[in-house]
């Protein structure tokens, strides 16, 4: 059965502080994810390390991935990343619209990679919106265009995951769930599945959004000792069968 792990990794920066690739890659690797979608992945910064964060952990977990810079200062990138085990093809990575004249904005982006599944291609488009909701309404309007969701060629099977900042009361998870279906509604979870803060999860901020080629059989969030230091988000973890 197919698995998607979307995660917010905070620069691999842990609630302890500590800068650690390689437990953010621990976490990830004991749920056998197919398809990895991450957020707040750091390449080349100083902050960092200089460490390409997207690429040591795809190497970690033996995955091909793609990486798109949603904010590049000279030679210094930060943004989000889709890592998978199957056959894939990167389709398209951009920015999405912004507000202007509001300080401290980051720049926000999305990718979308086609994945194959044994002949059947499975979209998949991982984002981060931004913090303030007039900016959050504008980035899922563009995700819902023309550009992505909307595209001709974003059709059959299609998951939206990442980072919203947004929880299901806001106008932008309603537009973007009129469209696709959040996984824990479709799949009747209650209490819901929350992720933020990793120590004592109270947010659902992280989405999975699906289209009516698949079926959600399972939605957790991993709440290990190991995952609630990693990150300030904690996973959340998405199996799905194709429906025949």
């Amino acid at each position: 059965m197919p698995r998607l792990l979307t995660y917010n990794v905070h620069r691999c920066v842990g609630v302890d502080r500590r800068l650690d690739v390689g437990r953010i890659a621990d976490v990830i690797a004991e749920h056998e994810p197919d398809i990895v979608c991450l957020q707040e992945l750091d390449v080349g910064r100083a902050r960092t390390g200089m460490v390409d964060q997207a690429s040591a952990i795809a190497e970690r977990l033996a995955m091909t991935f793609h990486f798109h810079a949603a904010m590049t200062v000279e030679t210094e990138e930060y943004g989000d990343a889709i890592l998978t085990l199957r056959p894939e093809r990167l389709i398209k990575s951009g920015p999405l619209p912004t507000v202007r004249g509001i300080p401290g904005l980051e720049p926000r982006g999305a990718l979308w990679a086609a994945i194959d599944f044994d002949g059947v291609t499975l979209n998949v488009i991982n984002t981060h919106l931004g913090l303030v909701p007039r900016e959050q309404r504008l980035q899922a309007a563009a995700l819902l265009g023309e550009g992505w969701l909307g595209h001709p060629s974003c059709k059959g099977p299609t998951l939206l995951a990442g980072d919203f900042n947004a929880t299901s009361i806001t106008r932008p998870y309603q537009a973007l769930a009129r469209r696709l279906s959040d996984c824990q509604r479709e799949l009747g979870v209650r209490p819901s599945v929350k992720t933020f803060p990793s120590s004592f999860p109270a947010i659902r901020i992280d989405h999975c959004f699906t289209s009516p080629e698949l079926a959600v059989t399972g939605v957790t969030a991993p709440f290990s000792p190991l995952a609630r230091a990693a990150s300030d988000h904690l996973p959340l973890v998405v199996d799905f069968e194709f429906r025949t």
